[in-house]
């Protein structure tokens, strides 16, 4: 996940957006201070292990489509966050081991975690780079030595945006990544929404204030500017994007708190 600079350290102390998400997974990779600010947050939307759980299911359906369906062997995941089960490359690499994915966080652990995870890895690699910050992200030389930006690409930005607050230009910062892409190139995002329970997305971003990211969910209408002239894959953009699956809950108040969708560049 997004966080402030690439050289802010561990911050034990200090809740963490991507560890908080790491403890309602069930996972090992978070601290005291992550672990009370996700209870509070639990307090207030006792669902959210389960929204997390799918949000893994859905990238692992992103990733089957884009790869077996769509022809991409060439991934950008901006924002990836701690390593888990399942991830990217490892869905990727079932279909075909060549897939090159080049994972992008500014949050150190996440780095050092998915470096270890990856040491044997040839193609697959972990750039810590500030995601808000795409001409510097686009020019790195990592990125360059393993994405062609001249053939179809696939960009992801799942779970992420809704930590980039308005004043930091996150329609913007879409806008160049697409701009960079060829045709044929997706890009791929889910953000949380507030349509459905504005107050209860309020009463969670309240929590975040104290946590390293902010937490900023946003309306259908705002999420689907993203794309821009980008052409939705079906359904389009919706709670849950369904590939060839039926959706993945029909609990209400899981349901309604965020979009995803997928678009091609044509």
């Amino acid at each position: 996940m997004t966080q402030s600079e690439p050289e802010v350290g561990l911050e034990p102390d200090r809740p963490n957006a991507a560890r908080m998400f790491d403890y309602y997974l069930g996972g090992k990779d978070n601290f005291a201070a992550d672990r009370a600010a996700a209870e509070m947050v639990l307090q207030v939307a006792p669902w959210m292990p389960e929204a997390a759980r799918q949000g893994r299911e859905l990238i692992a359906r992103t990733v089957r489509h884009l790869v077996e369906e769509k022809g991409i062997r060439q991934i950008l995941d901006l924002g990836s966050g701690l390593p888990t089960r399942d991830n990217v490359h490892e869905i990727a690499h079932r279909i075909d081991p060549e897939v090159r994915v080049v994972y992008v966080d500014n949050d150190p652990v996440v780095c050092s975690h998915g470096r270890a995870l990856l040491a044997d890895s040839k193609a697959v690699s972990v750039l810590q780079a500030d995601l808000r910050h795409p001409e510097q992200v686009l020019a790195h030389p990592e990125i360059g030595g393993a994405i062609d930006f001249g053939s179809p690409v696939a960009v992801l930005m799942m779970f992420v945006l809704h930590l980039v607050p308005d004043e930091q230009g996150p329609q913007r910062i879409v806008a160049s990544y697409r701009d960079a892409l060829a045709p044929g190139s997706y890009l791929a995002l889910s953000h949380a929404g507030t349509d459905a329970h504005p107050e209860l997305m309020a009463r969670i971003s309240a929590i975040y204030q104290r946590a390293n990211s902010p937490f900023v969910p946003r309306s259908h209408a705002d999420i689907a500017r993203f794309f821009g002239n980008l052409v939705l894959e079906p359904p389009g953009l919706v709670n849950m994007w369904p590939y060839a699956e039926p959706p993945a809950t029909d609990d209400p108040e899981v349901a309604g708190t965020g979009y995803s969708g997928v678009g091609r560049k044509p």
